[in-house]
């Protein structure tokens, strides 16, 4: 029987699905596979101290979140080129001595909102968050045809650092960064609103922004997972917008690096029935 040994490196990532996602999907593969949670709080150790100590120990991936995903690189010897084009890493390969970089979250949220928001219209999309998540969903959106993303992030630094890249690969028109205190302008005349940042997670419940700047007739995605409902969503479903939850993000990102990994082909709907049965236990 073939043997994996694989986990997840990042910050409070104790509500975390992911181990028996994976542990779950290599077992109807026939694979002994273990997936062991590296909490850089519990662990007191930094991204790069626990990449090393992987290698180490004969890891053969990880897979790197909030908010690790871009701390993660200088320590890693290659990667792939999203990773490289997107300055972001969710999944690290081990081969042999090199440590590999990869973007699955780009292609995983590009999947999920192709199957869950299929004609939703994309010419006005706001994102909030410009972290390591935000880079590759704002990338998959604009990858999918969205004309014009707007980042909005709390330090505008890092938005205008995420629109400039963007606006590089996609052109000066199609994304732009903004402040804050433009939302409720944003809002009025957007699409869709794609949240991307920890609010809302078990550890970091709350909203990213005030109920009232979100309207019928506007789609909302948000990439947290555990909850499914997150309090945007909530409110969001309350005024009739058309919604998407992380679920299918979380899956199919899983997916593509459970394949990374093994070098099996998973079965993405057995493992979104998977994910329902967890959250649901």
């Amino acid at each position: 029987m073939a043997s994996f040994l694989t986990g997840l490196i990042g910050s409070g990532i104790g509500p975390s699905l992911s181990p028996p996602l994976h542990e779950r999907e290599a077992a109807c593969h026939g694979l002994h596979y273990v997936y062991r949670l590296l909490d850089t709080d519990r662990l007191g150790s930094d991204v790069g101290e626990l990449v090393r100590t992987a290698r180490r120990f004969g890891y053969d991936g990880l897979n790197i979140t909030h908010p690790c995903k871009q701390a993660v690189i200088p320590h890693l010897d290659e990667l792939s080129d999203d990773a490289r084009m997107l300055g972001a890493v969710n999944t690290v390969v081990f081969d042999g001595e090199r440590a590999i970089g990869h973007n699955t979250d780009w292609t995983g949220f590009a999947e999920s909102f192709a199957r869950g928001l299929p004609d939703a219209p994309t010419r006005r999309v706001v994102q909030l968050g410009a972290g390591g998540a935000g880079a590759a969903v704002a990338h998959a959106l604009l990858t999918l045809g969205a004309d014009h993303v707007t980042v909005v992030d709390a330090d505008p630094a890092r938005a205008t650092e995420l629109a400039a890249q963007l606006a590089g690969r996609y052109g000066a028109e199609r994304a732009r960064p903004a402040a804050q205190d433009d939302l409720p302008g944003l809002l009025a005349g957007a699409d869709g609103l794609v949240h991307a940042t920890p609010t809302g997670m078990a550890h970091h419940p709350g909203l990213p922004l005030p109920a009232s700047l979100l309207r019928p007739g506007l789609w909302v995605a948000d990439i947290v997972y555990r909850p499914l409902e997150t309090e945007l969503l909530k409110q969001a479903r309350a005024l009739g917008c058309r919604t998407l939850d992380g679920s299918g993000m979380v899956v199919f990102q899983a997916a593509h690096a459970f394949r990374l990994f093994t070098g099996r082909t998973p079965d993405a709907e057995r493992m979104l029935a998977h994910l329902t049965d967890l959250v649901n236990a």
